[in-house]
């Protein structure tokens, strides 16, 4: 097609997302409105748009989530139309009759669809109606945590308690007994109100063992509605999913079938148009129950763009001009496999906690499209220096790599993630870089209970097997071997006796051993031995000062992040991150005589896990607490955390109060005896 539908449209969000929608309109040759709080003046998004206009302060309900601040910059630019992107405004129903009033067209479906499938117990109802197959559960007014109780008992625990207006992970929780069901309804009404303005809950059967699988759809104003194939979303951590795929490595293509015939059947009971998606939860045996529809586009919706070639966006504009899709349901076809993995600003290895600041280092790998059968491409709204806020959603880009089949996308992904270089906050690239290696991932044995099934106790960075150990002796020998030849090679320009080393005994110590590398490099290759055994020659174009080191080694080539600490690198490499010091053999000797520096006792003290909003604080000094007793409640990103007690204690002192902001590690409690 080369018609274009608008001359003009304005992007109601931020970050990548908003980066995403622009370049398709651009793609198309339309012009580009961004809108930006204080907190984005100098986000990505308003440099690559055509015009952008100031909404507002940083807190979305005062920017982003404004209607009448969005339609009155569509006035001032002459914006014929909005795209929402997703979040925000995109299923506020009574934006897009905000927008029809002024005779802004929204990009998105039609304000009855809106709120019919926004409202999670009116879809399920409509669902039902419509032949969809859905979960158990119940769908009216739950007055208060007793109710919510005495629901949960009828219904059988486990059970699941959600947001009548939620989506994100916000305001869900799961509930394995009375108790639970109790601070469950709590939580979720509290987080609800402050997410979405509706407090409304409802409670619906926890599928054990559950898969996480969704169907996109597409459907026009003239009757077409297509089905896009499905994308697994079981990856998921407090219900926000962090990696997704299609298509999923579980389905048959009479499940398949089935799925996308129902979501259609679904879309055409609204009357759907835009493009949309439907979420199932499948269990072991391939039964699949309707959870919710998503009218907007999805966050995972790359994947699906990778496999059938279809640009999302570009369709949700000619749709919402009026246009009758080019499309029928035999066009959609599977064409190899994609991966996305979501890297976010938190913390793994502080149970994934939010992290904020400025990116010091952002250095994505390379974009590439079918270069020995991968295409690698990333969706971010950040550059290096950008600020990481504690006001906005912490996922910083979206991350996809497209295969002919499922492990050599995994494998690409594996790569990117070690080549992706990214400083300055807490981040989850050394979690999904393990994951890429883990057994169960890889033969696609996914539920989305697999974060909590797999690390019960939190992510720790991956313990290194024998081969690993020696891969990460060689690589940092070598660079040391290379650095110290750098240093002679300078001191030899001012000093001509300084002689150059070309062969070097080394003693690595790394992971509370110490291995011996020598390195022969006299006739101008690496010839190496680990433990006196010959590894052969290795090569690397590494230098001094790079980041990123390639190291090839036994006919592979494996890809480490290089940072330079006391003695030696820190290096990591598919989720394994060690610092790897590197000696010759005498300083070695004296360095095994140092103390070992004893980290401070913090057993006392409750820290604040991430920067954050004291919400409450739920004891007074002087109480005596149990472990298990919630201490206080801290909101971050949008999310509320609730801290509870490790043991029994007194609590000796409180220097904090509900309304304060907390820093990292700032304390909220003391306790004695």
């Amino acid at each position: 097609m080369t018609t274009k539908p608008f001359q003009k449209i304005l992007i109601a969000n931020r970050g990548e997302i908003a980066c995403r929608v622009i370049a398709s309109a651009q793609k198309m040759g339309i012009a580009t409105v961004a809108v930006y709080s204080d907190a984005d003046r100098n986000a990505e998004h308003v440099k690559m748009a055509d015009e952008a206009v100031h909404i507002g302060p940083p807190p979305a309900a005062q920017s982003y989530l404004l209607a009448d601040r969005i339609i009155a910059a569509c006035k001032q630019t002459g914006a014929e139309a909005v795209h929402p992107g997703y979040g925000f405004l995109s299923e506020r129903a009574s934006f897009c009759e905000a927008l029809e009033k002024e005779g802004i067209t929204f990009i998105g479906p039609k304000p009855k669809a809106i709120e019919a499938m926004g409202d999670k117990i009116t879809s399920k109802k409509i669902a039902a109606d419509a032949g969809v197959s859905t979960v158990p559960g119940f769908m009216g007014l739950i007055e208060d945590a007793d109710h919510a109780v005495k629901i949960a008992g009828e219904i059988g625990y486990p059970v699941m308690i959600k947001a009548s207006a939620g989506g994100g992970g916000k305001g869900m929780r799961i509930a394995w007994n009375d108790a639970e069901a109790r601070e469950g309804f709590d939580r979720s009404k509290s987080e609800a109100a402050s997410s979405f303005g509706d407090d409304r809950i409802f409670i619906e059967k926890f599928v054990e063992e559950p898969r996480h699988i969704e169907i996109q759809v597409l459907a026009d104003a003239h009757g077409t509605c297509l089905w896009l194939n499905e994308r697994e979303c079981s990856i998921q951590r407090r219900n926000q999913k962090v990696v997704e795929e299609a298509p999923s490595p579980f389905l048959d293509a009479e499940t398949r079938k089935a799925m996308g015939e129902q979501s259609v059947a679904l879309a055409k009971a609204v009357d759907y148009q835009s493009a949309g998606t439907v979420e199932f939860i499948v269990d072991k045996h391939r039964n699949f129950y309707f959870l919710e529809m998503n009218t907007r586009l999805q966050v995972e919706h790359p994947v699906t763009e990778l496999i059938t070639g279809i640009d999302l966006v570009e369709q949700m504009i000619r749709i919402a001009a009026g246009e009758k899709l080019a499309l029928t349901q035999d066009d959609v076809t599977i064409n190899g496999w994609a991966i996305e993995s979501r890297l976010y600003a938190e913390d793994p290895y502080r149970n994934f906690l939010p992290s904020i600041g400025r990116l010091t280092r952002y250095r994505p790998p390379a974009e590439i499209r079918n270069v020995d059968g991968v295409t690698l491409r990333n969706d971010t709204g950040v550059t290096e220096g950008s600020e990481i806020s504690m006001f906005y959603d912490p996922m910083i880009a979206k991350l996809c790599t497209h295969a002919p089949d499922r492990l050599p996308a995994i494998d690409a992904m594996a790569e990117a993630l070690d080549r992706f270089e990214l400083e300055g906050i807490g981040h989850n690239i050394p979690f999904l870089s393990a994951l890429m290696g883990h057994p169960r991932w890889r033969e696609g044995r996914l539920s989305t209970g697999f974060i909590a099934e797999e690390y019960p106790d939190g992510f720790a960075p991956t313990e290194p097997d024998e081969a690993a150990l020696g891969e990460f002796a060689v690589a940092a020998a070598l660079l040391s071997h290379i650095h110290s030849e750098r240093n002679a090679w300078i001191s030899g320009a001012r000093f001509p006796q300084a002689e150059r080393r070309a062969q070097e005994e080394k003693v690595v110590r790394l992971a509370g051993a110490e291995r011996r590398v020598s390195i022969d490099d006299t006739d101008g290759s690496f010839a190496v031995h680990l433990d006196g055994a010959s590894r052969g020659v290795v090569y690397t174009g590494w230098a001094p000062g790079d980041t990123l080191a390639e190291v090839e080694l036994d006919d592979r080539s494996l890809v480490f992040k290089v940072r330079a600490i006391a003695g030696g690198f820190n290096l990591s490499h598919h989720g394994v991150d060690l610092d790897v010091r590197v000696y010759s053999p005498r300083v070695a000797a004296l360095a095994a005589l140092m103390p070992e520096k004893v980290a401070p006792d913090t057993s006392n003290l409750l820290l604040c896990p991430m920067p954050g909003l004291v919400v409450s604080i739920a004891v007074k000094e002087g109480d005596t607490v149990e472990a298990g007793q919630t201490l206080a409640v801290i909101e971050a990103m949008k999310m509320e955390n609730v801290l509870k007690a490790e043991k029994r204690a007194v609590v000796s002192k409180i220097p904090v109060a509900a309304g304060d902001s907390l820093a990292v590690d700032e304390v909220i409690m003391e306790f004695g005896e």
